[in-house]
């Protein structure tokens, strides 16, 4: 590692088509977003033939943006990683194809990338990692704890067995009348309500990190139905800040568990709803009182939400143990993390 790595990041798993170069696994050289928010919104979620469509719109154009930015050219890259998946297989195909193209052309090593790991690697970006380390991923399609000794060995310790947080966080804003994503617009509501509203947490049997978010989900809608037959009005402050509560206490209880139980050095947290103020707020807060010498990272919200960054970070370590793809690589919707 005397030479600087310079590696291109591709990230085209659901509704952002995105690039960047990253330096030696830590410096951020470019990260170019296109997202297509707007598009999907009028929709009330992710239409996948649309997004990949999209994608295949913009990747050309964010791909010579973020080279640009970063005032590298191929000659200069010693890889280009990519997100091989999990996520929406249209999607994940266009960027892989992209890659593929661009290191056969080129002549450079290309490395496939799990999203999930892009997303615990974000933290790469902003602090050094220290093992063994715990990362919380939590967003639209996934929600994990997952334990790591070392670079690129990953074990989840638990995952969501229904709905993960940021869908929950979705279905719940549909059903206040909140706009698509609802995740943000339900964050700001609970910190102007209180949590009134008794809503359930499920811890499911002792001992286990898994997460279920579907019986939180419909007791909201339940509640919202009774009242609505009885005709009274439930405050959506009110509703957000009760929902909130649940999803919080029961991801920071867990993941303080876990992290005294595998004796962890340091906590991560990762994916779209790591950019929730509430959670940051909480965990931090926790953190600091019942764990005080284990250190807890929190990437910039401009990392939570997807990005290639993260998967150009991810990808240079997997560069440096020796990890290649062939242009055999394919997209894998339901890809594996470990």
């Amino acid at each position: 590692m005397n030479e600087d790595v310079y590696v291109l990041g591709i990230e085209t798993s659901c509704d952002e088509t995105a690039a960047a170069v990253v330096k030696n696994g830590r410096a951020i050289l470019s990260n170019v977003v296109a997202s297509q928010m707007e598009s999907h919104r009028r929709f009330g979620g992710v239409v996948p033939e649309i997004a990949s469509r999209h994608h295949v719109e913009q990747i050309t154009l964010v791909i010579e943006e973020a080279m640009q930015q970063a005032k590298v050219s191929f000659t200069d890259l010693q890889a280009i990683a990519v997100t091989a998946g999990p996520g929406l297989v249209g999607a994940l195909l266009v960027g892989v194809n992209a890659a593929k193209a661009l290191a056969f052309a080129h002549g450079i090593p290309l490395v496939g990338v799990h999203h999930i790991a892009g997303h615990i690697y974000a933290n790469q970006l902003v602090s050094e990692m220290k093992f063994p380390l715990l990362a919380l991923v939590v967003s639209g399609g996934h929600t994990e704890l997952v334990y790591m000794e070392e670079h690129v060995k990953f074990k989840v310790i638990g995952e969501t067995r229904d709905d993960a947080a940021g869908e929950a966080y979705d279905k719940v804003a549909r059903a206040l009348g909140l706009p698509y994503p609802g995740g943000p617009h339900i964050d700001r509501l609970a910190q102007e309500g209180e949590p009134t509203i008794d809503l359930p947490r499920a811890w499911l049997e002792e001992g286990s990190y898994d997460f279920s978010f579907s019986g939180l989900k419909s007791a909201v809608l339940n509640t919202l139905h009774r009242a609505k037959q009885r005709g009274e009005e439930i405050d959506p402050k009110q509703m957000a800040a009760s929902f909130q509560a649940s999803v919080v206490e029961v991801l920071t209880t867990k993941t303080l568990q876990a992290a005294k139980q595998y004796r962890v050095r340091q906590v991560l947290l990762a994916g779209g709803v790591a950019a929730n103020r509430g959670l940051r707020t909480a965990l931090g807060e926790r953190m600091r009182q019942e764990l005080p010498g284990v250190e807890l990272v929190i990437p910039p919200l401009s990392l939570c939400t997807d990005n290639a960054a993260m998967i150009a970070a991810a990808g240079t370590m997997l560069y440096w143990q020796g990890r290649r793809s062939d242009l055999a690589l394919n997209a894998d919707p339901s890809l594996p993390l470990a």
